[in-house]
């Protein structure tokens, strides 16, 4: 909430299966904060036309995708529909550099690239650049309340720019 400031003038569509840790935030976040929350029908999340039908119909501002379902939505012709999109979260898979130009071709709202292990839902995010000069999406900053850490297989702290492992 610190970070994407959900408030009464959003609508998301929860459509992840309830057995995933992303299923539990498309839930709470708008029951939390006073926004607009959507329930998709059983199934309706592999369903790129329905989607579309749906975000149109419902004005959706924000819902999650993993990359490879992304990759499909953008190849829904009826996507230009989807104006009402402001946020999309992308999570559960690495974000390729040419997915996420690909979605700024398509699509006017924000992109945003999300981290984190199951056992602990998203610790990570960043706000995807519509103009970035790298060709590589970071998984980004510790969200709100959350610290990570970079260690060598010793465990311990590696300087800024040194590879490492997440914890």
């Amino acid at each position: 909430q610190d970070a994407y400031k959900l408030d009464a003038t959003d609508c998301v569509l929860q459509k992840t299966p309830f057995s995933f840790d992303v299923s539990v935030w498309e839930f709470f976040w708008p029951l939390m904060t006073g926004a607009t929350l959507v329930v998709a029908r059983p199934s309706g999340h592999r369903d790129a036309a329905y989607l579309a039908q749906v975000i149109a119909r419902e004005e959706i501002t924000t819902l999650v995708f993993v990359p490879s379902m992304l990759q499909v939505f953008l190849d829904e012709p009826s996507i230009q529909k989807c104006r009402s999109l402001r946020r999309v979260m992308c999570s559960g898979e690495a974000l390729s550099y040419d997915l996420q130009q690909r979605f700024f071709d398509h699509c006017g709202a924000e992109l945003h690239n999300q981290y984190g292990p199951t056992e602990t839902g998203e610790v990570t995010y960043w706000q995807c650049e519509r103009h970035a000069l790298s060709h590589v999406v970071p998984i980004g900053r510790p969200i709100s309340n959350t610290q990570i850490y970079l260690l060598d297989p010793n465990r311990n702290p590696v300087p800024v720019g040194v590879t490492g492992e997440l914890y």
